[in-house]
């Protein structure tokens, strides 16, 4: 049966059906953010852009939390609640990888005197992100709930993080050009925060939309 409480009076049916869409769509976004990743950190290095660095390293954690997903729902780990708490703590551990990385690389980018400039590759990448990646998240999230899955709940909300930065991110990159460079790092701290935060959520298996 279902290992979550949460799933106790839903059919077993209906529960393996979501379940396998959840790998479904980690194993799609995970297609999406290699590419995104990749794409990320070009544009940011060409621009400088601590944040739409830091927005490409965060889609690298998106990914290891697909990867956690597709895990968790492969095989005997699909009912198996030991599964899904150890899915859910790594989920929690890999947003907790981002934030050191963040804050040490803004100190050394604003030590440096280094400025990002806004590019078209940039602006692009975030903008495909800031459209697509909600839709994503809230199917995740919504499919977490059903299951009783803090973990699966947990990759839609790092997707929705990703969709939310996105679009900071590119607001900073078009205030760049207005002069106001100090947007760009300050968009990496508050992800950085952020990604804090999510992990102890995670860690503690909160699945609750907010």
């Amino acid at each position: 049966m279902p290992a979550a409480p949460e799933t106790a009076f839903v059919p077993v049916a209906d529960w393996l059906r979501d379940a396998r869409r959840a790998r479904r769509l980690s194993v799609l976004t995970l297609g999406w953010l290699g590419a995104e990743s990749g794409l990320a950190l070009v544009a940011g290095l060409e621009a400088d852009s601590v944040a739409l660095i830091g927005w490409g390293l965060s889609s690298l954690v998106e990914a290891l939390a697909s990867l956690i997903v597709v895990w968790r729902f492969t095989g005997a780990r699909t009912f198996s609640a030991h599964a899904e708490r150890t899915a859910s703590r790594a989920v929690a551990v890999s947003f907790w990888l981002l934030a050191p990385y963040l804050v040490l690389h803004v100190g050394h980018e604003l030590d440096a005197g280094h400025r990002a400039d806004p590019t078209v590759l940039g602006m692009v990448v975030t903008t495909i992100s800031l459209i697509s990646m909600p839709a994503l998240g809230l199917a995740k999230r919504r499919l977490g709930a059903r299951l009783g899955s803090p973990s699966t709940s947990g990759e839609g909300t790092q997707n929705l993080l990703c969709a939310a930065v996105a679009g900071a991110v590119l607001l900073g990159l078009g205030l760049n050009a207005l002069g106001w460079w100090w947007t760009d790092p300050l968009v990496a701290l508050a992800l950085a925060a952020v990604a804090a935060r999510e992990g102890v959520r995670a860690w503690h298996g909160h699945t609750c939309c907010h």
